[in-house]
């Protein structure tokens, strides 16, 4: 479905990929919501039609599960024409990442756990057939009962070029890989564990003080795990945002945090301003011993593996290694 930006209007060959490949790698039937294919520029006018979409998929029971058709910069503008308690009764499947954090913490508010994943048009559209990592997490998070376990890194690169979504001649053209990069421990000791929370730094740093806006109490416990959008937000808005959430109370109240690879097309050389930074605010802190892992592949990195919220993970830092205990909750 749509929530944000009309993709499926703007570049429809990219999302009849997308469409194709999902439904071949999982067998799925793939349907349209009423206003998935409407004109981009009419969707950016009529925010209460993508919620009523949203709804909609949620209550009706032929459907199985929602995927984000692609993100954006607005769906914010839903979050008035939404009701919880229709995501509280009718419990599925909803998965997306970058703009898509909005109707995460929504579900999230209504007490859904959800999945931080690929979206039709990016991850399931990938140039030349699905990533076999992003493909293996789907089906341990989605398609396979109990927890997924260990979250391994992508051991065969990642993808950064952008292609013309709307030159069909791409759309089989494999992007290039960048050499493999490991995850960092930055820091902590032993084994910690806490339920996931977090999604696109971009889009968080929007929604503070909203009505989907997770409480103190929700915060305490966790395990952040945060990532940056294409527009490769300056390091400094990391600092920003966890000076806030050490404002608010929530950020002395975590497990660790997990950060991914940084988005947009920075030079890995780059990567490491953004750990800077988050540790800058630890120690501003007093948080010198949290758990930190960081240039993790999920977010605005491809291929990407799928976090589910709410769901506890454990961080053993000492053998460097990231599980999942149980799947996305269930009210």
């Amino acid at each position: 479905m749509t929530s944000s930006w009309g993709g499926p209007a703007a570049c429809p060959e990219r999302y009849r990929q997308g469409k194709q490949q999902l439904a071949a790698a999982f067998g799925l039937e793939v349907v349209e919501m009423p206003h998935t294919l409407k004109p981009a520029d009419w969707l950016a006018r009529n925010p209460q039609a993508r919620a009523e979409d949203l709804m909609q998929a949620f209550a009706d029971p032929s459907v199985a599960g929602i995927i984000s058709a692609i993100g954006g910069e607005d769906s914010i503008r839903l979050l008035r024409h939404l009701d919880f308690e229709v995501i509280r009764k009718h419990p599925k499947v909803y998965m997306g990442y970058s703009d898509s954090t909005v109707s995460h913490l929504a579900c999230y508010k209504a007490g859904l756990g959800s999945f931080y994943g690929p979206s039709i048009m990016s991850g399931f559209a990938e140039n030349g057939g699905l990533h076999e990592y992003l493909r293996l997490s789907v089906q341990r998070l989605l398609f396979e009962d109990g927890p997924a376990g260990e979250i391994r890194p992508n051991p065969d690169g990642w993808v950064v070029e952008q292609y013309d979504w709307t030159d069909v001649a791409s759309l089989t053209r494999q992007r290039p890989l960048n050499v493999p990069l490991p995850w960092r421990y930055l820091r902590g000791q032993g084994v910690v564990r806490g339920h996931l929370l977090g999604g696109c730094l971009d889009v968080l740093d929007m929604l503070r003080g909203s009505r989907c806006w997770p409480s103190l109490a929700q915060w305490q416990g966790a395990i952040l795990f945060l990532e940056t959008s294409e527009d490769a937000p300056a390091a400094s808005m990391l600092r920003y945002f966890l000076r806030n959430l050490a404002e608010q109370g929530a950020l002395q109240g975590l497990q660790g945090i997990l950060l991914g690879r940084p988005g947009g097309k920075l030079a890995p050389s780059r990567f490491v301003e953004y750990d800077d930074a988050l540790l800058q605010v630890l120690d501003e802190e007093g948080l010198t011993e949290l758990a930190v892992v960081t240039h993790m592949d999920f977010g605005h990195t491809d291929p990407m593996c799928v976090l589910p919220y709410g769901a506890m993970v454990e961080i053993d830092c000492d053998a460097r290694r990231i599980s999942l205990l149980e799947s996305a909750t269930l009210p």
